[in-house]
């Protein structure tokens, strides 16, 4: 046993960052399957690299993921790391700036070379220099030491070396008081194929771990207690695969079958790859030639009795906006999931965003009104997904499933549900009529596929191939309840206000908000991803003695029936959102509340601390003013190297910290 003493913890959060072909993500997962199996409450952010195949070595090419753990509920994957592991000088210089004084640096001092420190600017290697020693700084030279350990197993020095993720994991497993027991089954299971490999990787585990437990170098050994969650079964789970879950009980809920007509785009492909292990739930996946036959397909497939699911990101719902379209005319029932990322066009495709909200409630041809609902972490995904899908069949509608990149990627422990108490959703096929005696009588009972359903107006929902039920069916617009071509005036405008009414006849929840003290004046409200940052930072602002609300908005088309009320209950309404103040102008143009934007579009989540400081600075009287010139002056350099007339001052949105204002030319 080592000298080290053991250290509680209430949380603590941990980066690993490296190249992006150095396993930080499997590194990762693994810490999290672990710390999820022993209880402890936790939130995971990965943060992938844009480029494929970065230069390695270069900023460009670090690949990080982080983890919150905890004895207690916690919201987000943590602000800033208490750890710091730096496999090279590039994921030390693109992270540094967020470890805090005090905190743990661990790096592998073999990758410091001359070479790899000029790649990214350094001079000279930095550690040891006064701007480290605010910080615990750990040196090990995880390569060689890997290397050394698994000199017995027959495998090449490129090959050993890959296997130092596996090292740097054995030592984080030992600071926090974890065996490897169930990391080595792990891999024994992915590598039972390559017996040189997983000897390889078992070997550099136990090297890490060994490393902490008779090395001098680490003063402490950390111990965090399970959380105290609700009593149940759990499971860590992502966004993306909670999401999959979801559609798959809600075809069973509805007993049909689910198609997935999809194109693979990031970061929405692991819903593809999900549902593609699940064909014993009567699931059909097709990876379509392109964004526009995936969808086709889903359509194509609800018109056939099955729920017709699609799946993409911003740039692919542009390219679907037609045949989306085309299910508002059709009235069918179909799930279209947007994993938002950072745009326009391919944009930042491993970098989230929230910037499609307009483009789901707005992006498609004529008035063509559908349904809105965003999950608000990884968990909820699963029954974000099955509402979806309740919406869809039981209204006849497109419904769009707003996630994002945070959520897709991220993860946290998800209390499995009993699937006897899922709730049946009822699909309501229509029922041929009675077999009819003679031409004049067969007349007399003539379908009406467009006949409503008085609660509601979905129309009659007739699978092909059904006797007595055959009908048109078509991109042209319907006559009322025969469903014929029709294009008198007086029919498109009834069809166009039945379609939207009925949308806006959509049960929804009303709105929940949270204000213990019941005498709070500024309320926070979010959308999507922005729930846990959120919740956190009014956690905090409550223990600061402000007295703050919060409330959350899961459907956003139809808006919850009480939303005017409870915005007009408090003195200023902050929105989150990480866009450009896309809710914030729809609940504008609605509602005579003070609404103020907080905006961010840098491709990461809110942290806590940043919308802390927004909440009380709103306190402070000081949100209104701009204390960052950043992007009005980024904006300046532009037009003055281009050589662009003056320009007028525009507002554009609110930063966590300030109003932000742009030089916009006329």
């Amino acid at each position: 046993m080592g000298n080290a003493s053991k250290t509680r913890l209430d949380k603590v959060v941990i980066r690993i960052a490296g190249d992006s072909g150095d396993g930080m993500q499997l590194a990762g997962d693994q810490f999290t399957s672990e710390a999820a199996a022993f209880g402890n409450d936790l939130a995971t952010q990965p943060n992938y690299p844009a480029e494929i195949r970065a230069p390695q070595g270069t900023i460009h090419g670090v690949s990080s993921f982080q983890i919150q753990i905890a004895d207690y509920d916690i919201l987000t994957a943590g602000d800033r790391p208490d750890v710091l592991v730096a496999m090279n000088p590039a994921a030390l210089k693109a992270n540094i700036a967020d470890l805090p004084s005090g905190g743990i640096l661990i790096v592998n001092s073999d990758e410091f070379t001359k070479r790899n420190l000029t790649k990214v600017g350094y001079e000279s290697n930095p550690i040891g220099t006064p701007a480290f020693e605010a910080f615990q700084v750990h040196e090990v030279a995880m390569g060689t030491i890997t290397i050394g350990a698994v000199e017995s197993v027959d495998i090449g020095k490129k090959d050993a070396e890959r296997c130092k993720n596996m090292f740097a994991l054995g030592l984080l497993m030992w600071m926090y008081g974890r065996t490897v027991e169930s990391i080595e089954k792990f891999l024994q299971d992915k590598f039972a194929k390559k017996p040189n490999i997983l000897e390889a990787n078992i070997l550099a585990l136990r090297a890490g771990w060994n490393y902490g437990e008779t090395t001098e170098a680490f003063a402490s050994e950390y111990e965090i207690q399970p959380a105290k969650l609700p009593a149940g079964r759990y499971r860590q789970v992502t966004g993306n695969t909670a999401l999959a879950y979801g559609l798959v009980t809600a075809g069973v809920s509805a007993e049909m079958p689910v198609f997935l007509g999809t194109y693979p785009i990031t970061p929405a492909s692991d819903i593809l790859h999900e549902l593609s292990k699940l064909k014993q739930f009567d699931v059909t996946t097709f990876q379509a030639e392109d964004e526009i036959a995936g969808v086709a397909a889903a359509l194509g497939a609800s018109y056939g009795g099955s729920l017709g699911v699609t799946s993409t990101s911003g740039p692919g719902l542009a390219l679907k906006s037609e045949a989306i379209g085309l299910g508002v005319m059709t009235e069918l029932p179909l799930v279209v999931v947007d994993v938002q990322r950072g745009g326009p066009s391919t944009g930042l495709p491993t970098k989230t965003e929230q910037s499609d909200l307009l483009q789901a409630l707005f992006g498609r041809n004529g008035e063509s009104p559908v349904a809105v609902v965003a999950p608000q972490s990884p968990a909820d995904c699963f029954d974000a997904a099955r509402e979806a899908a309740r919406i869809a069949v039981t209204y006849r509608t497109p419904v769009i499933l707003l996630s994002d990149g945070a959520i897709a990627n991220g993860s946290e422990p998800w209390l499995l549900p009993d699937v006897t108490d899922l709730p049946k959703i009822e699909k309501n096929f229509a029922v041929a009529p009675e077999a009819a005696e003679g031409e004049e009588a067969a007349e007399a009972k003539e379908y009406l596929p467009y006949a409503r359903h008085p609660e509601t107006l979905a129309r009659d929902w007739a699978v092909p191939g059904t006797p007595g039920l055959e009908h048109r069916i078509g991109g042209l617009e319907k006559a009322n309840g025969t469903g014929n071509i029709s294009y008198t005036g007086d029919n498109h405008a009834l069809m166009t206000r039945i379609r939207a009414l009925k949308i806006a006849m959509i049960e929804v929840p009303n709105l929940e908000v949270d204000d213990p003290s019941g005498e709070a004046d500024v309320l926070v409200i979010g959308w999507g991803s922005s729930y846990g940052p959120i919740g956190e930072a009014v956690r905090r602002a409550r223990a600061n003695g402000h007295r703050v609300a919060r409330t959350h908005v899961r459907h956003l088309n139809p808006l919850p029936g009480n939303i005017g009320e409870v915005l007009g209950k408090y003195r200023r309404v902050l929105v989150p959102e990480m866009n450009l103040g896309q809710l914030s102008m729809l609940l504008k143009a609605r509602f005579p509340a003070q609404i103020q934007p907080i905006t961010k579009v840098h491709g990461m989540a809110f942290s806590a601390e940043e919308l802390q400081e927004a909440i009380e600075a709103e306190f402070a009287g000081r949100l209104t003013h701009a204390e960052h010139d950043k992007y009005r002056l980024a904006l300046d350099g532009v037009a003055t190297t281009t050589g662009e007339p003056a320009a007028r001052n525009r507002r554009i949105g609110t930063t966590a910290t300030g109003t932000t204002t742009a030089n916009v030319s006329r």
